[in-house]
């Protein structure tokens, strides 16, 4: 296989797996934290929509010839142990989690994404679509700061949180990948550096949606 189908391989291997994980994790979220039956069937919904995207990725690995289960495995570790050290504590931190957390995460992605075939960057547009989260997740916080305007300082804090670590993972994972780590920068050399820039960049705007200081 070639150093370029290698990096694809391994861009859909690490998709597919956010996209189970998050499937399994949202689903539990939804159980344990959601205050009414209708927000508990609205998160519902995104995890079956991350479930969805999971299958065509699963599918689309498949159709290229690689073993799905292998093409996650290297990144089992990394998504783990940032789902683990970003557990939420309540509903509010779910829904912080959901836009803020997974929403750098899935930049990353899409970073990735712009230097892959047609068809893989089509596919990787699908899955990564919003599916309603930013408004679910925007509308409900936002309802929650207007009731309560202090509890903007912790959520705050708890966006930085989990944003420096899924930095810290995605770091890992480039350097521990380098066929991944060509696709995170552009054909003529850009420092990755620079990536990363822009996903600090747009995590602020979506911290600003949600009615929070970014910090730095």
């Amino acid at each position: 296989m070639s150093d370029s189908s290698s990096g694809v391989v391994d861009l859909l291997g690490v998709l597919a797996y956010a996209e189970l994980t998050a499937f399994l994790r949202l689903a539990e979220d939804a159980a344990r934290y959601a205050p009414t039956l209708n927000d508990r069937a609205a998160l519902g919904d995104l995890a079956a929509a991350e479930y969805a995207h999971f299958r065509l990725l699963r599918d689309r690995l498949a159709a290229l010839g690689a073993d799905p289960e292998e093409a996650m495995a290297p990144f089992v570790r990394a998504l783990d142990d940032w789902h683990e050290q970003t557990a939420p504590g309540d509903w509010l931190e779910a829904l912080v989690k959901a836009y803020v957390g997974t929403g750098i995460a899935l930049d990353f992605y899409r970073e990735a994404a712009a230097y892959v075939d047609e068809e893989t960057r089509r596919l990787v547009e699908e899955v990564l679509a919003d599916e309603g989260r930013s408004q679910f997740a925007v509308e409900r916080v936002g309802a929650a700061l207007k009731e309560d305007p202090k509890l903007s300082g912790r959520l705050a804090l708890w966006a930085r949180r989990m944003v420096g670590e899924a930095l810290s993972q995605g770091q890992h994972v480039a350097a521990a990948r380098p066929e991944l780590a060509g696709l995170l920068v552009s054909a003529g050399g850009e420092d990755i550096t620079r990536m990363f820039t822009r996903l600090t960049e747009a995590h602020g705007k979506r911290m600003e949606a949600l009615g929070l200081t970014p910090g730095p």
